[in-house]
Order: C-alpha cells, then structure tokens, then sequence
C-alpha cells in the first residue's frame, strides 16, 4: 500500500470517529468551560461560527497553538501588516489565556478568534467565513482534517518556526504514512532550526528551508515602566536571582538553592516565575511549610526584608522580572525529560542566562549560545548552585557574559523579515 493510500484510510478513520464521537466533542467542550478552559461567551468559535464580522479584502490566518506560540507570532503579524497595506490577519489559538493576551496586544488590522476543533464541517464552515488568502502554522501542533480542509481548498499553506524534536521524531517513524500526509499539505515549511529542517525533510515535508527562529527576531518582552521603577526602588541593591518557567518539582529546587546560598550571601531574595500561574498559591504553602518566608505577587503583595522567595504568579509578566535580575535560570531544563523553555527572552533583557542538561526543544538556540558565551548550562543541582554563588559575587563575570549575550542578539534580527517575504511570495 503506498503512503498515500495508507494516509487516506487513516484519515477517513480518523473522520469518522470525530464524526460518530460529536455528542463526546460537545461534552468535551462543556467539560472545559466547567474547568474555566472555554470562554462561554466565545464557545461557538471552537465550532467554527465566528463572534465577530469578516473585514473586506484579503485575510491571512496564522495559527498559534498557546501563548509562547502567540506571543512569537505578534512581530510576524506586525511585519505582515506594515509590508501589506490591504490585508488582514486573523489569529487563531486554543486557550483562554492567549486569548486574553492577544485581545490586549495583537495591533490594528489583527483579530483573535478560537480555532475550531479538528471537525471537518467545522473547519471548512470557518474557512467558507474566512475565506483566507493563505494559512500560516506555527511550529510543530498538526490536525490531519484541518490541514487536509486547507489544501482541499486550494490555499497556500506554510509552516512558520517549524519544529520537530527528537522525540516526536522516533515517535512520528512508527507512523510514517500519517505525518508525510499531514507535512505533504504544506507547500513550504521553513524550519526554526537545521536539525527541525532535516527533521521534516525525512518525515516527507517538501520545500524545507531553515531560516532561523523567529522567536530570535521578536522584540524584548513588555513591561509597566511604573512597575518596573516600584521593583526597583523597593529592591535596590538587593542580591537576587530569577527561576523563569518552573515547573512541578522545581521550586523546592530553587528554595534549596536560597537555603545554601543564604549561608553566605545574606539579605538573598529568589523569584519563582511559575510557568502556570494557577499553581502559586499550591508552591507557596509547600515552600511556607519548609520554612520559607513567601509573598505572592497575584496577592498584590511586593517583597520586603524579610521575604526569601518571591512567587510572580501572574500572566504577561516575565519581562519585568527578567529585568530586574541580572541572573536568570530557565526552567523545566534541571528534571529528566525537561525540554527547557525559551533562553533567547531572557538574553534579550540582558541577563545571564542559565539553564540545565535537558534543553531538548531548544537545542540549535541553547548550543548557539553556549558557544558564543551568551549561556552557561549546568549539569546539575549542584553546579547550579556553584555557578549562581559565583555570579551573585562578580559583577565583572555577570558583565561578560550580558555583553557576549547582547552580541548574539544583535545577529538574530532580520529572520522576521526573511520569514515575511517568504510568506508574502506565496500570495504574490
């Protein structure tokens, strides 16, 4: 049976079952707005039936899965509006969250709406809406009917910051028939990174170029300048650090490392960053119960002398956090599997950037900038500890490393544009 025969079954099978299972997705969908996962006043969106009106003229649709896609997706949609004066773009993610990012920062011409789920008369009731002039997919989240829905109507379809780790890699092999279907639908695929692109190219993606990641054109994260000035003032010349994007298991990691650094270094004070805010509360009595001192930034609530560990358990923040700390350890990158989050919006706001053995969804960028001496990565707890003691005690190494950092940033800044005109060929 060839791939293509192969693709096709499995696709009607798997139209079938999301057929036959639409009283399962209606559950689905009231089981999530129960859990405060859906908007109730936007719920008929995630069935394809936009809540607002189609501008005139041509339409782009870019979708972003969740908030780190989005927010990469923000200087793309920026650089698309300005380079083209009669279109508009319309942006699609799957979470609340995003949704609320992006009504607070998508720019004039730009508007959010839910994705539809992988329904076929769902998707192709949104594009007939929609009517798109080309479909741009960020990175690496495939829904075989809505791609398939896409070429089926004769749209240029293009996959932006494409990414393929190793593990979807092995995983994707097992099933080869199913993802060269799915990659088949992309008339070009440009990758975030050369290991992505030789990724896609074996899984049977065409057209494959490696232009960079985007996430590494994106200009610095936003901060409230009043905000910022308060930290400030109320921080001084306080020693501190900064654990971004934690995960489960990760705090008492970083209060461990408060406990032996204090020894030492007094007057410490560490922020936590949870990579999900809704667990602030949940780090905060665990952290209280070992001792810790902990004021909780959703409480309103900033740190005096007496707080050892900050918890900046809120949405959209990251950048006023990264820089009021000079040294930075990104998270889910100390714990096997890890994966590790992004290292590139922290060396944007001049920091030194740390990050631990498992960086797997961010390899080419984390070894870029190890060996440009804009990233140190630790093997462990222990070397973790080590490196920050040492940081916290030179102001010339904190130094040395911020200006190799703003040396790296400096050479990343036209992969936005290169990316655009790519895009805006196709249209052409």
């Amino acid at each position: 049976m060839s791939f293509t025969s192969a693709f096709t079954i499995s696709r009607l099978l798997y139209s079938a079952a999301i057929f036959l299972g639409t009283p399962l997705l209606h559950m689905h969908l009231k089981r999530r707005l129960k859990k405060g996962k859906e908007d109730p006043k936007r719920i008929l969106e995630r069935k394809g039936l936009s809540s607002i009106s189609r501008p005139n003229g041509e339409v782009i649709w870019i979708h972003a899965a969740s908030v780190g896609e989005a927010l990469s997706s923000i200087p793309v949609i920026e650089c698309l509006l300005k380079n083209a004066n009669n279109i508009t773009v319309l942006l699609t993610t799957g979470t609340v969250t995003s949704a609320k990012l992006m009504n607070e920062r998508l720019p004039e011409r730009a508007y959010h709406q839910y994705v539809p789920l992988d329904k076929s008369t769902w998707v192709q009731d949104f594009i007939d809406f929609w009517k798109p002039s080309v479909v741009i997919w960020l990175e690496s989240e495939f829904w075989p009917n809505t791609l398939c829905i896409v070429k089926k109507n004769s749209i240029p379809l293009c996959l932006l910051n494409g990414r393929i780790s190793q593990r979807s890699y092995n995983r994707w092999q097992k099933a080869p028939w199913i993802i060269k279907g799915m990659l088949s639908c992309f008339d070009i695929c440009l990758a975030q990174a050369k290991e992505d692109a030789s990724y896609l190219s074996d899984l049977g993606a065409k057209n494959v170029l490696c232009l960079g990641n985007i996430k590494l054109g994106a200009p610095p994260l936003p901060v409230d300048d009043d905000q910022l000035s308060l930290f400030f003032e109320i921080l001084g010349d306080r020693p501190r650090w900064l654990f971004a994007s934690s995960h489960d298991g990760e705090e008492i990691i970083a209060a461990d490392i408060h406990s032996a650094i204090s020894q030492t270094k007094t007057n410490l004070l560490t922020i936590i960053v949870p990579r999900h805010p809704e667990r602030g509360s949940d780090i905060a009595n665990k952290l209280r119960s070992k001792g810790f001192k902990c004021k909780l930034r959703s409480n309103g609530h900033v740190p005096d002398k007496d707080t050892d560990i900050y918890i900046a358990d809120t949405m959209g923040e990251l950048g006023l956090f990264f820089r009021l700390c000079e040294i930075v350890f990104m998270g889910k990158s100390l714990i096997y599997p890890g994966g590790g989050q992004n290292p590139y919006e922290a060396a944007k706001l001049n920091s030194v950037v740390l990050f631990g053995p498992y960086m797997s969804n961010f390899v080419e960028l984390s070894n870029s900038m190890i060996e440009a001496n804009a990233a140190y990565q630790v093997r462990n707890i222990e070397e973790l500890n080590e490196k920050i003691t040492e940081l916290l005690s030179s102001p010339e190494k904190r130094q040395f490393h911020i200006e190799n950092t703003s040396i790296f940033c400096k050479k990343s800044e036209a992969i936005i544009e290169n990316s655009v005109e790519r895009i805006l060929n196709i249209i052409k």
